[in-house]
């Protein structure tokens, strides 16, 4: 079992991975692919797609590896970068309640790329030892994050610890030594994006959560230490404040804290969603008898846009019209990410009714838990009040197998169609067991 970083990064086996720890993994895999699959759809996807295909080319001596969902060529870090924006471009893939953010939107893409890449120089990679690559990803990023936060006055977004963790995935994955591996997590965290993350939030655009800059910064780190550039020690790692993140490293697995998201909007706005559902299926109540819907929750969420939501941007960092139109249309899912169904006047009305107010308790509680309350006003003047609430999916509520591959085929189905989606669900769920998981990589790289 590994005890050190450079042991954890570079030595790593299969074996050492407790089941439950493997069983999350082939979830996030999953999920993150049903993720990208309706990312690909949007605009913010198709801009960097064409972005890195125009500008990001891989140089003659060097292979092209395929833009994940599009087919086209461009290099290592340009693939990356399109991916991770893909998957970031909605906000419904997995977190990590301490670490404030996401490992997958970034470690997934780059992982995929980078197999690509060694199978074009010869090295085809099976599927466990791509699992395992992966965990070292999620582990180091989350970790990072964990330290980042605990000494970081500011609150950076998920590209500026990620670009370390998939900088010790990518330098495993290349076979880079100790020394050279310290090199590229200097790189990595020092050219990473320190974005902010309460910018995207007050400015939604496609910044997003920095990792479309994280991914590439990790995958080019990799890349440069092999050929001997250097950087500054990681203070994330090896700092000494940071020292405490890292003492149980094999005794016990952030991985195992990861959490799935049942909307597609931020995370901060979840518990307020199921308490609008809940009350109104508790009560057979109909959006047009709210009057008014007040939300008491946590100070991060009444941060959350609650403008009338122009793009898809601002209505994934959004609360008011999430909720509005979870309650005019009675779910929220894909459908209603299209920007032309908030036109509805319903939603529009209940989304200018919806009033946010900060609960001191609920703020103490975050991140750790992510609390609301809901109360409903109908016209008729009957009062609705739900049960304060925390966010489903966290790992102590976690959604079930089945709802992940429901959420899935959802995200997937109307994309790529239902064979091809119901054939990368087998063979993700079965990456371990994949020989040659070139097949895989075809159906992903269309």
């Amino acid at each position: 079992m590994p005890r050190t970083f450079s042991d954890l990064v570079l030595h790593l086996d299969y074996h050492d991975l407790p089941d439950p720890t493997r069983h999350v993994l082939r979830r996030s895999l999953l999920d993150t692919l049903g993720v990208a699959m309706v990312g690909s759809t949007t605009d913010m996807s198709r801009r960097i797609r064409e972005f890195a295909h125009r500008f990001w080319a891989a140089g003659p001596d060097t292979p092209s590896v395929r833009m994940l969902l599009d087919g086209r060529e461009a290099s290592l870090p340009g693939v990356s970068m399109a991916g991770a924006f893909t998957i970031d471009a909605v906000d419904a893939h997995d977190g990590h309640r301490g670490a404030k953010g996401h490992a997958g939107a970034a470690v997934v893409p780059a992982l995929l790329a980078t197999a690509q890449y060694l199978g074009a120089r010869g090295r085809m990679l099976d599927g466990r030892a791509l699992l395992t690559a992966m965990a070292v990803g999620y582990e180091v990023s989350y970790r990072v994050a964990l330290a980042q936060h605990a000494t970081t006055a500011d609150y950076h977004t998920s590209g500026a610890w990620t670009a370390v963790g998939v900088a010790a995935m990518v330098s495993r994955l290349l076979g880079l030594d100790a020394a050279r591996l310290r090199e590229a997590l200097g790189i990595a965290e020092y050219h990473g994006p320190r974005s902010q993350m309460m910018r995207c939030i007050a400015f939604p655009t496609n910044v997003r959560d920095g990792v479309g800059w994280g991914t590439p910064s990790g995958v080019s780190a990799a890349l440069l230490a092999e050929l001997g550039f250097t950087g500054a020690p990681a203070v994330t790692v090896e700092g000494e404040d940071a020292a405490p993140f890292w003492a149980d490293l094999g005794e016990r697995w952030e991985i195992q804290q990861t959490y799935y998201k049942p909307y597609p909007v931020c995370r901060w706005a979840h518990p307020a969603l199921d308490g609008v559902a809940a009350l109104l299926a508790g009560h057979d109540v109909q959006a047009r008898e709210i009057r008014e819907i007040r939300i008491r929750t946590f100070y991060y969420a009444t941060t959350l846009s609650r403008r009338p939501p122009a793009t898809l941007d601002e209505f994934c960092y959004g609360i008011a019209f999430p909720v509005a139109a979870l309650a005019v249309r009675g779910h929220l899912g894909v459908e209603e990410l299209n920007p032309a169904l908030l036109a509805d006047p319903e939603i529009q009305r209940l989304g200018r009714a919806v009033v946010l107010e900060e609960h001191v308790p609920y703020t103490e509680l975050s991140p750790a838990e992510r609390w609301a309350d809901v109360t409903l006003y109908l016209h008729d003047g009957r009062v609705l009040v739900d049960e304060p609430r925390t966010a489903r999916g966290d790992p102590d509520d976690t959604l079930t197998d089945g709802e992940l591959v429901a959420k899935y085929h959802q995200f997937a189905d109307p994309v790529v169609g239902l064979d091809r989606a119901a054939e990368i669900r087998e063979l993700s769920i079965g990456i371990d067991e994949q020989r040659d998981p070139r097949r895989w990589l075809e159906l992903l790289h269309q």
